[in-house]
């Protein structure tokens, strides 16, 4: 029975020692939480640009192709040999330079023999005209007969022909002896010379004996949606188009403005072809090259912003604006993006700061406290 009592007071004991712990306990975690205060809203760090208003081209891009505006196949014209090169492997030619020379030793001596028909012909007309007057003035005495002075007309008359034969046909030879020299017709730059001296040429090769392509001016030749066809037309009545070609890889670039819009649209396709002309004063454009080409059509002014700042959902576009370090959801309407930068034409004004960094996660209504600051464009 002793042994009983003993083993309940010991109970009794140890169950009030764990009661004493945890009241001890939770006063202390009650003064600590006390001590810390009540706890901050969850805050996320993001980074920032601001939405800008301002002039911005509306533009197409696409790829084009290099073309010569003027482009020569040099040919003989006379079954003859080559005497004389005058210039050297691709190299730039002016307008009126000689290029080639002919043997023209044949034609030297059939201007020759023309020459010496005509002056022949000539002294027999002088001596008509001389019969003709010496006739005149006889059938006035009655010296000779009618049909003596309307020979004599006759032959006078006869060699004023042949004399005018024998002028063209030594015009015509003349003509030919200038096609053994050939010349520059425009200025350009030469390609290799396809015959040297002492080969035999003649009209029907097919082969040219070089060829001249005009570096400046030249095409830049293109293709457009038939959508930005009408905004083109107005542009170029205008006067407010230009194009820009750049060579792929590097930065180098040519500006000049639309020549011609080609006078159908390809119904397989639906693009129209655009030709631009460019100055192209340093060469920069090589015929044959593909170029990437930006049409600017004319300059509004719009919201922009970095392409990055814009959220999709099935809602549409939308972006994060914060406003006094909250984050709110603005649906937005994108036009069209061009070098990292996004128009808008609905939803934001110009001056908001929105999200470029951080935005998944972000909700609606959420604190955020901004890293850094990008510029708007």
């Amino acid at each position: 029975m002793k042994k009983r009592i003993l083993m309940i007071c010991g109970g009794v004991l140890v169950v009030g020692a764990l009661v004493a712990a945890f009241v001890t306990r939770s006063s202390w975690m009650g003064t600590g939480a006390s001590a810390q205060g009540p706890q901050r809203p969850r805050m996320v760090s993001v980074e920032l640009a601001t939405a800008e208003r301002k002039p911005v081209p509306v533009d197409v891009d696409s790829i084009g192709t290099v073309t010569p505006i003027s482009s020569v196949a040099l040919k003989s014209r006379l079954e003859t040999t080559i005497v004389a090169v005058h210039f050297e492997d691709g190299a730039r030619v002016n307008e009126g330079d000689l290029l080639f020379t002919l043997d023209s030793r044949q034609i030297d001596a059939q201007i020759e023999q023309a020459e010496g028909m005509l002056a022949k012909d000539q002294a027999q007309l002088e001596g008509a005209q001389r019969d003709l007057r010496r006739f005149n003035d006889l059938i006035g005495k009655g010296a000779t007969t009618q049909v003596n002075v309307d020979n004599a007309r006759t032959q006078a008359d006869i060699l004023i022909g042949t004399i005018k034969a024998d002028q063209a046909a030594l015009d015509n030879l003349k003509v030919q002896k200038s096609y053994t020299s050939i010349r520059a017709p425009f200025s350009g730059r030469i390609s290799a010379a396809n015959v040297k001296i002492g080969n035999f040429v003649r009209p029907a090769d097919t082969a040219p004996l070089a060829v001249i392509n005009q570096m400046a001016p030249v095409y830049v030749t293109f293709a457009i949606p038939q959508r930005v066809l009408v905004d083109l037309r107005e542009a170029m009545a205008s006067g407010s188009s230009k194009v820009t070609a750049t060579i792929p890889g590097h930065q180098t670039s040519e500006g000049g403005k639309v020549a011609m819009v080609e006078n159908s649209v390809d119904s397989t396709t639906g693009m129209v072809t655009v030709r631009g002309v460019m100055d192209n004063a340093n060469e920069t454009l090589w015929p044959g090259i593909l170029v990437a080409t930006r049409l600017t059509i004319r300059t509004e002014n719009a919201v922009v912003l970095p392409t990055v700042a814009v959220q999709r959902s099935q809602s549409g576009n939308y972006v994060f604006v914060v406003k006094e370090g909250v984050a709110k959801v603005q649906p937005v309407k994108v036009d069209r993006t061009f070098q990292g930068q996004s128009v808008i034409t609905e939803g934001l004004s110009g001056g908001e700061d929105v999200v470029v960094d951080g935005q998944l996660l972000l909700s609606d209504g959420t604190r955020v406290e901004p890293r850094t600051r990008k510029a708007g464009a």
